[in-house]
């Protein structure tokens, strides 16, 4: 059974006009009805239904060109009012790269990133604070970078950081975006274990990930 048609919600809520307006997002221009049926692999009458269901939700505007041999053609663009979920539309990740590239990584400005960092991270810190590890863990994880968690004997831990969801932003400045890291990191542990110590934070390729932290067992008081 198919999704209903006729909101903005209803139609992104189809797997395939999903991928068909991801797809023109990133194109940032128009785009014939053939050249998104190449791009996505998909057979370009399914993608002409589908490109009619966008449009008439006002996600899509058509606009008539001459195609080959004169003929006129529909050329598929995102509408200008378009408003994704039912919401403004918004461009977390393309700011974020943008504002990475725009700040130049000298000593002075990543000491100020880290701290900025640090309160960053002590905002994250949930009110209430278990197990340090699993809690640090926890707000990892809700970050998106798939934290892998060893917790030593004598109550120190490591985490593997198996995703790096911040890679976009690191590809344009990771001294930058790593410092900013390092600090959350810094300022997320000293809220939920004071008495800890961040003994190593090392950061690796973003497209690779597996950066690493290790956290020193916390000092009696």
């Amino acid at each position: 059974m198919d999704i209903p048609h006729g909101t903005e919600e209803a139609a992104l809520a189809q797997p395939t006009r999903a991928r068909i307006f991801a797809f023109l997002v990133g194109h940032r221009g128009a785009a014939s009805t053939d050249e998104i049926a190449r791009a996505l692999d998909l057979h370009p009458n399914g993608v002409r239904r589908h490109l009619d269901r966008l449009a008439e939700a006002g996600l899509l505007e058509r606009r008539r060109s001459r195609g080959e041999r004169g003929r006129p053609g529909d050329r598929w663009l995102v509408a200008a009012g378009a408003r994704p979920g039912g919401d403004r539309p918004h461009a977390y990740a393309d700011l974020a790269r943008w504002l990475a590239r725009a700040i130049p990584a000298t000593a002075d400005r990543e000491r100020e990133i880290e701290e900025a960092g640090r309160e960053i991270g002590r905002e994250l810190a949930p009110a209430e604070v278990g197990d340090p590890a699993e809690t640090f863990t926890a707000a990892f994880a809700a970050l998106g970078f798939q934290p892998v968690l060893d917790v030593k004997a004598d109550g120190s831990f490591s985490c593997r950081l198996a995703n790096c969801p911040y890679r976009d932003s690191a590809r344009e400045n990771a001294a930058i975006i790593c410092t900013l890291h390092r600090g959350i990191t810094a300022g997320l542990l000293s809220t939920i274990a004071p008495t800890a110590e961040l003994v190593r934070f090392e950061s690796h390729d973003p497209d690779d990930a597996d950066c690493m932290v290790d956290v020193g067992a916390g000092r009696g008081d």
